[in-house]
């Protein structure tokens, strides 16, 4: 198939164990911008973490933020952020998010809206945004969702679960230091983990499939096969092989789509505010009609790592909320575009996607 995407890759990466230790040297340059201060948001998991707490290069002037990952990110938030940090200090020289993607979408969507005017509801969808952005750096604690590669800042508004999506949202440097996952809580790590494996999954499986998000897709389904079936979460490379998978995961859709899962999850995200990885995984698991001996696969590595996927959620939920999450899911044309093609309407309807949400 041919595609025309000329799109902007992150500028810098630095990779390897103890590769965090390296951020005060990262961000020395930087700091000659705007008013000459950084801006951390920081998954609050690490707020009584004093060890890591020293490590995070906080300069006199810098401001550190602890933000709790239990909500997705909102816009009502970043707008909050940007003023409130625009109101005392001016304009950041840059912000840095440490965290799962919940912190990386932060940081992506703050560095827009420091520089863009208004609120960024107006903003959700594809290059709307009028200005770059600060600049602008994410570090992964926890692999999986590709945030810390992908062009879009994924946030809930009052109306809509939609990303900032332009060439200013990549970001301008990421440090992936395998060694910062080592202890994230077994459920977690296999939830995240699996978006790069829905990502990967999706990205070849729809219309937009092509050979660029193949090479991607194939390396990250394999890594994650090596993680997921046949690794201790012991091994030290496991770890190392997951931060490569989520990177390649999320690479793989750059030049491809997402598809059937991402648009059921959106609708759990925004109706019943499930988080994002473990909607996927309630999501796919029912899929096996459109995404088959995959689907099967997932189920071997839920039992294989011994994870619960919720199940039999749909009996407590009202004909309003499936009619709800139906209605936000449909309202995502360039998931079904990719999953059926352009003339999606004539084998998609609500009463389709409904049927998959009362089947979870």
């Amino acid at each position: 198939m041919n595609l025309f995407r000329n799109f902007k890759s992150v500028t810098k990466t630095c990779y390897g164990r103890g590769s965090f230790g390296k951020l005060d040297e990262i961000l020395a340059p930087q700091r000659a911008a705007n008013k000459g201060f950084m801006v951390f948001v920081v998954d609050d998991w690490f707020a009584d973490k004093a060890d890591f707490k020293k490590r995070i290069p906080v300069h006199e002037g810098d401001e550190l933020f602890f933000i709790s990952a239990k909500d997705e990110p909102k816009t009502s938030q970043i707008d909050a952020l940007r003023d409130d940090v625009l109101g005392r200090k001016g304009l950041p020289a840059g912000i840095i998010g440490i965290g799962g993607g919940t912190m990386m979408d932060i940081a992506k969507a703050a560095s827009l809206m420091f520089t863009n005017e208004g609120s960024s509801v107006q903003y959700q969808g594809l290059n709307l945004i009028k200005k770059p952005g600060i600049w602008h750096c994410a570090i992964p604690t926890i692999s999986g969702t590709g945030a810390e590669v992908s062009m879009t800042a994924v946030l809930t508004g009052p109306v809509k679960k939609l990303g900032l999506k332009c060439d200013w949202t990549v970001c301008d440097q990421i440090v992936l230091d395998p060694d910062l996952i080592a202890t994230v809580p077994q459920d977690q790590w296999f939830y995240t983990g699996m978006d790069t494996y829905i990502h990967s999954v999706e990205a070849i499986t729809g219309t937009k499939k092509n050979t660029f998000a193949e090479a991607y897709s194939e390396k990250a389904l394999e890594m994650c096969r090596e993680v997921y079936l046949r690794r201790d979460r012991k091994d030290p490379k496991s770890d190392e092989l997951l931060m490569v998978a989520s990177y390649m995961g999320g690479l793989s859709l750059t030049y491809s789509e997402v598809g059937v899962c991402h648009a059921l999850s959106y609708g759990l995200g925004k109706v019943l505010d499930i988080h994002h990885c473990i909607a996927n995984c309630i999501a796919f698991d029912k899929l096996e009609d459109v995404y088959g001996e995959y689907v099967q696969e997932f189920k071997g590595m839920v039992k294989h790592n011994n994870v619960h996927i919720p199940q039999g959620l749909a009996k407590d939920w009202s004909e309003e909320t499936i009619d709800a999450m139906a209605e936000v899911a449909y309202n995502l044309p360039h998931m079904w575009d990719h999953a059926f093609g352009p003339e999606w309407e004539k084998v998609l309807d609500r009463e389709r996607i409904k049927g998959w949400y009362r089947r979870m």
